[in-house]
């Protein structure tokens, strides 16, 4: 697969009909809205595997303040 620099995939979009780069903005934005969704995800995922194994910290403010400068 070729691989294009900034410039060059900027200089193709420019190519595209208005349309068609509306298109692609629509299509480039519900990709990153699921690469977030994802990576939510498995944030949530690590998040129940570490409160499962017992990596969590729990308490309040104050003794997770010193905690966290101790």
């Amino acid at each position: 697969m070729q691989t294009l620099d900034f410039n060059q995939v900027l200089d193709n979009v420019d190519a595209l009909s208005w349309d068609e780069q509306e298109m692609l903005i629509e299509i480039i934005r519900k990709r990153l809205i699921e690469a977030k969704r994802e990576q939510i995800a498995a944030n949530i995922a690590q998040a129940k595997l570490d409160y499962e194994s017992g990596n969590v910290f729990r308490g309040s403010v104050d003794e997770i303040m010193a905690e966290l400068t101790a």
